[in-house]
C-alpha cells in the first residue's frame, strides 16, 4: 500500500495509536520500514522500566538517546525509526519515544506542546521534562524561558498554564509533519514534500495554504496538470474568495505546457 494511503488508515480511527502512526508517517521517508521491528525496539526499552526517574535513566542514560543539536534540521531527527537508530531526534520525536516506552512500562507521560519547544510530563503532573535536553527536570520559570526563547515573545506576552496543556496524538502528528515540511521547503525536496503534504491533507485543521503548496510540489516535479487538477478539485468545496485563489494557482501550474 502507499505510504500515505497507509497513514490515512492509521489515522483515521478515533483514537490512533502514537507509535504506529509516527512509523507510518516515517514510512513516507522509506516505504519499505519494517514497523514492527520498531515496535519491538519500544517494547524492549520498557523492559525494567517502573518510575519516572527509570524512564529517564534508561532512555537518556543507558541508552544515551539526545537532542542533535549539531544537525537540529537533518530530516532524520523527525523520522521515528531513525530516532530509535541513532538515538538522536529533536523534542517532539524524543517526546514520542518517551511517551511510548511509559505507556508500554505503565508510566503514563503526555506531551506538552508548548509553542517553540516540545516537553512531557507525567500525565496530569506539573513535573516537566525537557528531553532535548537529557530528560531533565525543569521547572515552570525555566519553561517560560525556554518559550520566549525559541519564540522571542516579550514580557507584554502572558506565560501560564495556557500554554502547558496536553497534545492529542493528531497535534503531534501535525506538528510532526510541519517540521519535515520546512525541513524539505528549504532543501528543495519536492518529493518528500509532496508526501509530507499530502498526510497534512489527512489531519485536522487544513488550511488553503496547505493545499496550494502541494500543488506547488507537483508543479516542481513537472507534474503540472496533476497539480492543476488538485487545485481544481478543491474549488467546490471553496469559500469564493480561496476558490478563487485556486484557479489562478491552477492556471498558472498550466502555464507550464505552453
Amino acid at each position: 500500500m502507499d505510504p500515505v494511503q497507509r497513514f490515512g488508515r492509521v489515522v483515521a480511527v478515533p483514537d490512533p495509536p502514537l507509535d504506529r502512526a509516527a512509523l507510518a508517517l516515517a514510512a513516507g521517508a522509506d516505504p519499505g520500514l519494517d514497523a514492527d521491528r520498531w515496535l519491538r525496539e519500544l517494547d524492549r526499552l520498557a523492559v525494567g522500566v517502573t518510575s519516572v526517574d527509570s524512564l529517564r535513566q534508561r532512555l537518556f542514560v543507558d541508552e544515551g538517546f539526545g537532542g542533535n543539536s549539531g544537525d537540529y534540521t537533518d530530516p532524520r531527527n523527525s523520522l521515528l525509526h531513525h530516532v530509535l537508530a541513532r538515538r538522536l531526534g529533536i523534542p517532539i520525536t524524543l517526546a514520542v519515544v518517551t511517551m511510548e516506552v511509559g505507556r508500554r512500562a505503565g508510566v503514563p507521560m503526555e506531551g506538552v506542546g508548548m509553542p517553540g519547544h516540545f516537553l512531557v510530563r507525567p500525565t496530569g503532573t506539573s513535573r516537566y521534562l525537557d528531553v532535548f535536553a537529557g530528560g531533565a527536570e525543569i521547572s515552570g520559570a525555566r519553561c517560560e524561558e525556554l518559550f520566549r526563547g525559541a519564540t522571542g515573545a516579550g514580557p507584554d506576552v502572558p506565560f501560564g498554564p495556557h500554554l502547558l496543556t496536553a497534545t492529542p496524538t493528531r497535534a503531534i502528528l501535525v506538528r510532526m509533519l510541519e517540521n519535515l515540511r520546512a525541513v524539505y521547503g528549504a532543501r528543495r525536496r519536492a518529493a518528500d514534500l509532496e508526501w509530507v503534504l499530502r498526510m497534512r491533507l489527512l489531519l485536522p485543521g487544513v488550511r488553503l495554504l496547505d493545499v496550494l503548496e502541494l500543488g506547488e510540489a507537483l508543479g516542481d516535479q513537472g507534474r503540472w496538470l496533476e497539480g492543476a487538477k488538485l487545485l481544481e478539485d478543491r474549488v467546490p468545496s471553496a469559500s469564493a474568495a480561496h476558490a478563487e485563489r485556486l484557479r489562478t494557482a491552477a492556471k498558472s501550474l498550466k502555464a507550464h505546457l505552453n
